[in-house]
């Protein structure tokens, strides 16, 4: 399937590489790792690409980070709910222990879709380093 190959966004949004050269990784340690989980480098160890644009540039991943926690919590609880028929309070529990776990991965999730918002693929940048 051509959507998650490289040079798409989102191979790299999945993926939670450099979105300019695809090869460099966004974070200094694994997608659910809790040592430094959210903690980035400056630069893309291998194009050299900058990962904060501007003064304040994440923020905008807040509100994706917002959007995808909401939409998580309505499914999540909404599928054990109906499909499982769960007690409200136990899937309300649930959810709240499950989004615990999935915290450091929603962030990086919403700041990996925010930064591809705003660098384009340059499958030259390698060469250009």
């Amino acid at each position: 399937m051509g959507l998650f190959k490289k040079g798409t966004k989102l191979y790299s949004i999945a993926n939670m590489k450099c979105p300019r050269c695809q090869e460099g990784d966004l974070f200094e340690t694994g997608s659910f790792s809790f040592k430094k989980p959210f903690d980035m480098p400056e630069n893309c160890p291998v194009c050299g690409q900058k990962y904060f644009l501007g003064p304040g540039f994440y923020y905008g991943a807040m509100f994706i980070s917002y959007i995808i926690t909401g939409w998580y919590a309505l499914v999540f609880c909404g599928v054990l709910i109906i499909a499982f028929g769960v007690f409200w309070k136990t899937a309300f529990f649930l959810m709240l222990a499950t989004m615990i776990l999935l915290f450091v991965w929603f962030f990086r999730l919403a700041r990996a879709i925010w930064i591809n918002f705003n660098v384009k693929y340059d499958p030259t940048a390698i060469s250009k380093k």
